[in-house]
Parts: C-alpha cells; sequence; structure tokens
C-alpha cells in the first residue's frame, strides 16, 4: 500500500470550487476519465456534504505491465476536502490523499511507487481542469447575466417607445 497526498489552495470562493468539482468532467484537461457515477451523496449531522462517486477511466499501461490483467489487483482509494481557507474566505484549500494497493504481482511496490507518481502528475491537470470549468461557469454566468440584462430593457423600452 502507498498513500499519496497533497495541498493546493484556489484562489476562488468555497461555493465556486466546489461548484466546478462536481462538475470537473469531463474536460480537457483528463481525457482519460470517460465516465462519473454517484454513488452516494448525502450531508452528515454537521452539516458536510459527502460525495462517492466512481470514475471510469482509460489509462495506458507502462510496457513491463501490459500482459497482467489488473480485474481485482488494483484499488485506488482518493480523498478530495474542499474547506474554505481559514484566513481568507475568498480562497479555498483542497486537501487530497490517495491509496494504491496492488495485489497479486511480484512487483507491488514498483506498481503502486509508479501509480503514486502518475497521480501526482494528474492532480496538477485536475487542478487546471478545476480553473478550466470555474472559468467556463464564471462565463457561463456571465452570459447569462447578460441575456436576463437584455431581455429586461427590451420590453421597457418597447414600452418608453409606445408611450410617446
Amino acid at each position: 500500500m502507498k498513500i499519496w497526498t497533497s495541498e493546493h489552495v484556489f484562489d476562488h470562493p468555497w461555493e465556486t470550487v466546489t461548484t466546478a468539482a462536481m462538475q470537473k468532467y469531463p474536460n480537457p484537461m483528463n481525457p482519460n476519465v470517460v465516465g462519473v457515477d454517484v454513488l452516494d451523496r448525502h450531508i452528515d449531522p454537521c452539516g458536510k456534504l459527502h460525495s462517492h462517486r466512481l470514475l471510469s477511466t482509460e489509462w495506458g499501461l507502462p510496457s513491463i505491465v501490459k500482459s497482467i490483467s489488473f480485474t481485482n489487483m488494483v484499488s485506488v482509494d482518493e480523498r478530495l476536502i474542499y474547506k474554505p481557507h481559514p484566513q481568507d474566505q475568498e480562497k479555498t484549500v483542497l486537501t487530497q490523499e490517495a491509496i494504491i494497493t496492488v495485489k497479486g504481482v511480484s512487483l507491488s511496490s514498483y506498481l503502486e511507487g509508479l501509480m503514486a507518481s502518475t497521480i501526482s502528475s494528474n492532480a496538477n491537470k485536475g487542478r487546471e481542469a478545476m480553473e478550466w470549468v470555474i472559468h467556463k461557469l464564471n462565463a457561463e454566468i456571465e452570459e447569462l447575466t447578460a441575456s436576463a440584462r437584455g431581455s429586461i430593457r427590451t420590453p421597457m423600452a418597447a414600452a418608453a417607445f409606445v408611450e410617446k
């Protein structure tokens, strides 16, 4: 078993980051994620949102392991915790942890280390994807706001024209 951890601070409020997290896939930074299924989502008595999701992925494997069948041999349990930054409510702290277990293979420790390196590299892509989703959401909000303003002004302008 190998444990990988990381912490990152987003320059966005918690509400924005968690909204983006729920809409993170698909995105161009993580094309290997081909599907997301929500297995469970609930709010605990303390008001914390828990979301248990299963990601379907397609990864290229190193040539040393291409002949090995990984059915029921590889497990990656990843936990992401988003919290408002303790000193700045306009920022969000992401804590990531992945527990990697490879069973039934003589090179399990090596493969766990290899997978931890891949997870670390992909975490950077994941943070880029979050920024991409946040930008996309902000653009949609701006577009809706502009559209709403336009539709509100149009009837008022027409009414003002008719009165004259």
